[in-house]
């Protein structure tokens, strides 16, 4: 049993995290370790679909934002594949998203401080020693291990959320994590129900779309949002996702925060313009061969729903009663669907595994982390997380494009050393005004 005690360990190996294990690896003053349960690095496996762009351009890789000479960019990556020349021809910024996986997997490959099929079963601190232990479980031997680390970085990331009345049939719930291993299997159903507004549901949506007509199911769209919202990707917009964003965006009171965060959704949740344009001219070109069976519904929130079961010729079929409401003409009504696929976004549950450190953590009032400014949440600024600060950070906090600025943030906090340039000023706009009203 190892007696070593880390500089920090991180939970979680996500991009978030893989990408400080990257930045971290060349100082060599810093020992980290990275834990995860899972067999590897596999970003949304369920939603590796063919043609599947990011959201964020290239450079919004694991490193280049902090260090761009890093040998673990995405550049050198696609040097060393053999592609870099292809890729400069291809002319398009935004990555295929089954490329940054690869890409992240063979980051992964080349770190030592990785250590998966490891479950973090229980935290604890010890006082006389100053440090944290890890209690943990080899996912493949069920061997138990110990580990020691003065501080920690959370990063266990979010899971699907399950809408209270989807909850009674969790277990025949598609989400889009597990969309493609479900794929053939839904599509024999004779009706599918795409429940969810942000990129994932329209990409589902348009990969069911274009074997409509094969299958012959009919297919619904499904959101409570007033429309189909496009992601704003505006350049005044996008300076928002900066450092002094951030910093304004911590100093307002929380009330105006939940303000903020419910009326900037399109910031961060929006649907590519282009695959909405594609969307509509799939439709449009898929009615000139007949009849469309394709139904689209905003502003409709679901409320209830029922499963019942159907005999056709001596076949059980069972379908889901989905009570809706409309919400601008407050009119309930009804869809029945054979399958159904929730794309209703992610939500983070605080691990149970720091049950045993809870009291050095600080919480709102809403039993949420009290996530400070250089994104500690405990009192003595030993305990760091990543991708859980929407509520005190605002919208740039599951942003790939800010990661690296928040890792630089957090090796600075964890080594009292600026290793990585932070930028602290990088935008042309004033996001808050001097407080006497005079600028």
């Amino acid at each position: 049993m190892t007696t070593k005690t880390y500089d920090f360990i991180a939970i979680g190996v996500g991009p978030f995290n893989l990408g400080l294990a990257c930045l971290v690896q060349p100082i060599k003053e810093i020992t980290s370790l990275f834990i995860d349960q899972k067999s590897g690095f596999d970003w949304h496996p369920g939603m590796m679909l063919e043609n599947s762009t990011m959201q964020t351009p290239f450079m919004a890789d694991l490193v280049t934002l902090a260090s761009p000479t890093h040998p673990l960019s995405f550049l050198n990556y696609i040097k060393e594949k053999g592609r870099i020349y292809s890729f400069y021809i291809r002319e398009n910024f935004f990555l295929m998203r089954k490329e940054y996986n690869q890409y992240c997997q063979w980051a992964a490959e080349r770190l030592s401080n990785l250590r998966f099929n490891t479950k973090v079963e229980d935290i604890s601190y010890d006082e006389s020693h100053s440090h944290y232990i890890l209690q943990c479980t080899d996912t493949l031997t069920g061997q138990k291990h110990q580990f020691f680390a003065k501080k920690l970085v959370l990063g266990t990331g979010p899971s699907s959320y399950i809408p209270k009345c989807c909850k009674p049939f969790e277990n025949q719930m598609i989400t889009s994590g597990n969309y493609l291993s479900n794929k053939a299997a839904l599509q024999q159903k004779k009706s599918i129900t795409v429940l969810g507004s942000g990129q994932s549901a329209a990409e589902i949506f348009y990969d069911l779309l274009q074997d409509v007509d094969t299958y012959g199911y009919q297919l619904n769209w499904v959101t409570r949002s007033p429309r189909f919202f496009p992601l704003e990707y505006t350049k005044l917009t996008l300076e928002m996702t900066s450092p002094e964003y951030v910093d304004y965006f911590y100093s307002l009171p929380e009330n105006k925060r939940e303000e903020l965060n419910r009326s900037q959704k399109s910031l961060y949740k929006g649907i590519n313009s282009s695959l909405i344009n594609e969307i509509f001219d799939l439709m449009y070109t898929k009615r000139l061969n007949g009849e469309l069976n394709v139904s689209l519904y905003t502003n409709s929130e679901l409320r209830e729903m029922h499963c019942i079961i159907e005999n056709q010729n001596t076949v059980a079929r069972q379908k889901f009663v989905l009570d809706l409401f409309q919400q601008e003409q407050e009119a309930p009504f009804s869809l029945e669907t054979e399958g159904v696929v929730l794309a209703t976004g992610y939500q983070y549950q605080v691990p149970g595994f720091i049950e045993g450190i809870q009291q050095r953590i600080r919480w709102d009032k809403r039993g949420r982390y009290d996530v400070q400014r250089n994104y500690s949440i405990d009192y003595n600024n030993e305990i760091f997380v990543q991708n859980v600060e929407l509520h005190t950070h605002g919208f740039v906090t599951p942003d790939l494009g800010m990661a690296c600025y928040r890792n630089s943030r957090l090796i600075e906090q964890i080594t009292g050393k600026e290793h990585y340039v932070i930028e602290k000023s990088i935008s042309f706009q004033q996001f808050s005004v001097a407080s006497e009203g005079v600028c």
